[in-house]
């Protein structure tokens, strides 16, 4: 059964970037998400879509809503995962060759999954580092994350198309190991997994992939100057030692992999400049959680609207500074219902404890708090943060009140 996916922003131009991603089978003309559109704009895409012979399907319902599904230039999401390239062919479990493997030393939390993680580039190929903080990865670039709770439950797949867009999807494994099945782009909310969080595991629906994956500079994550750097940070929470094959920094550069990265952070690779081991490990767990969000919107274009910086930059010295500032502000437009604080940094702690979807955070991806990370981020408000700043109170009504 053949999928087809586009993107469609106003004026509905396929050639432009958007928002809206339309995903759907070409065989049962099921659309799984859509985009709605005012009687005029209908006018307009029509017109367009007399000229093309690449339009699979037009729906139209009641109200003026349209739902358009779209071809992806022949791009087809395999079925299985054996299909990807992860896999020799009929050797499910055997890598691939030019597959490797790599461990970020700062990885996301993921209510205690263990992790596995691979990439591939295209022969000859090499990723462009002359910006530190936003590597340009070349078409044909593949990354693979597998996530396991007793057994591995779900492998999710960023790929990079010949046109330069960058398609998402999550695979389902088998009971008996054997392989793992493309999931349904809306995700499955609540798949049983003995030993995930109430025995419930989710899976991400692709747009959910892209609300992280797209809020940063690039949308790899975990695969950075910072996060393979040598300098590892040996306090950083559910950390993976890298095994004999991993990649990092170094490596990718002696291998031709990695150009243009510049010479310094080889020199002296990136580390967080945090004034104890406890900052360090904070900063970094931030970074990984949350940085790809809180960033600055100079590098990504993107970054959520509230003045709260968390990502740590291999090519700013003053990283771990900035990020300290901005944490020990005290303004800002949200705060917890009858939760007093001084400061972002006692805000965001109270946020990494919620688990109420209107204010949890990271807003997706967990469903238990991290106890480690807390227990960090008390420990390390009640030493430094807080003789850093302990004069400071609220000094502005909050614009906002969560519930």
């Amino acid at each position: 059964m053949t999928r087809f996916t586009h993107l469609i922003a106003p004026p509905f131009r396929p050639d432009q970037p958007g928002r809206a991603r339309l995903t759907g089978r070409q065989a049962t003309g099921q659309v799984d998400t859509w985009i709605r559109s005012q009687t005029h704009r209908v006018k307009r895409l029509l017109t367009w879509l007399a000229g093309p012979a690449s339009a699979l399907a037009i729906f139209l319902a009641p109200v003026s809503i349209l739902w358009v599904a779209l071809p992806a230039n022949g791009e087809t999401l395999p079925l299985l995962l054996s299909e990807t390239g992860l896999f020799r062919p009929g050797e499910a479990g055997i890598t691939a060759p030019g597959v490797l493997t790599f461990s970020p030393q700062y990885p996301l939390w993921s209510d205690g999954a263990t992790k596995r993680r691979w990439i591939y580039l295209p022969p000859g190929s090499s990723i462009d580092a002359s910006r530190p903080d936003a590597w340009e990865f070349p078409p044909g670039t593949k990354l693979w994350k597998e996530f396991s709770v007793g057994r591995a439950v779900e492998t999710r797949v960023v790929e990079r198309l010949e046109d330069g867009t960058w398609r998402f999807a999550a695979y389902v494994w088998r009971q008996d190991g054997s392989d793992a099945e493309l999931a349904p782009s809306g995700g499955i909310a609540a798949l049983p997994v003995p030993g995930a969080p109430d025995s419930i595991y989710g899976v991400p629906s692709e747009p959910d992939c892209r609300a992280c994956h797209e809020g940063g500079p690039v949308p790899v994550l975990g695969f950075s100057a910072l996060q393979l750097s040598p300098d590892r940070d040996p306090g950083a929470l559910h950390a993976q030692p890298p095994g004999t094959t991993d990649v990092d920094l170094r490596t990718l550069a002696d291998r031709g992999l990695l150009r243009n990265l510049p010479a310094g952070l080889l020199n002296s690779p990136p580390r967080i400049d945090a004034p104890s081991a406890d900052g360090r490990a904070a900063l970094g767990y931030l970074h990984a959680n949350c940085g790809h969000c809180h960033n600055d919107p100079r590098e990504s274009g993107a970054g959520v609207p509230v003045d709260l910086l968390l990502a740590q930059y291999a090519g700013r010295p003053d990283s771990a500074g900035a990020v300290i500032d901005s944490l020990l502000g005290t303004t800002s437009r949200f705060r917890m219902t009858g939760q007093p604080t001084r400061n972002r940094a006692e805000l965001v702690t109270l946020r990494m404890h919620s688990r109420n979807p209107n204010t949890q955070m990271p807003p997706l991806g967990t469903r238990i708090a991290d106890a480690q990370a807390l227990s960090l981020m008390e420990r390390w408000l009640a030493s430094e943060l807080q003789s850093q700043n302990s004069s400071n109170k609220i000094n502005s009504p909050a614009k906002e009140i969560l519930p």
